[in-house]
């Protein structure tokens, strides 16, 4: 049985443009996996607490020298991995808020970064412990940015789940949302054609 991973992270829940095009992506991929399993995890309605120096410091504890708040951070992070570890293809929903990726993602990513559990150094630079499953990025934007030096989400996205071990990423894009009814319905549906296309191949 396979396992999808579907992450949402717009603000407004599955009223946002990204987890709308994300909740199309688990549709169509569950028509193809109808004995699939679907693990939601939904960063607006359960957030992930923004990393601070308690939580940092308790991820480099020795686990027999954390008291049992630090347990609790840890757990909490553990829990999260093994979610990502079960599944064998992830979908981000993916807003653009200031030309950035929405701060409840971040958290999310900085719970789940752990040196030596998602990836460690070498001799040749950082390595990624997680296997290489898809990633498909549903990107939602109110303006026009792919290929532009305004897209900082791309590339970041790219190099923090490559850093993991996450190297067959892919990016489905609804740009122009914000720019008219014609353009929103456009832009969402060659994003739907992009997901038909993707899950077809």
């Amino acid at each position: 049985m396979k396992t999808l991973l579907q992450i949402k992270s717009s603000l407004n829940g599955d009223n946002g443009q990204s987890s709308y095009l994300s909740n199309q992506f688990v549709e169509r991929w569950q028509q193809n996996n109808p004995d699939g399993r679907v693990i939601v995890r939904d960063l607006a309605a359960n957030p992930v607490p923004h990393l601070d120096g308690e939580r940092f410091n308790a991820f480099l504890t020795p686990a027999d020298k954390r008291n049992s708040t630090e347990q609790k951070i840890v757990a909490y992070s553990d829990e999260l991995i093994a979610e990502l570890k079960a599944a064998d293809v992830v979908t981000i929903g993916l807003p653009m808020y200031n030309f950035g990726i929405p701060s409840t993602l971040k958290a999310y990513f900085d719970h789940i970064a752990r040196s030596g559990i998602t990836f460690h150094y070498t001799n040749n630079g950082p390595e990624g412990l997680l296997p290489s499953i898809p990633v498909y990025v549903l990107a939602a934007r109110g303006g026009m940015y792919a290929g532009t030096q305004a897209d900082s989400q791309t590339g970041y996205m790219q190099t923090f789940l490559a850093f993991l071990g996450l190297k067959d990423t892919h990016f489905i894009y609804a740009e122009g949302i914000a720019m008219g009814a014609e353009g929103k319905d456009k832009a969402l549906n060659t994003a739907q054609k992009e997901i038909d296309r993707a899950l077809a191949a």
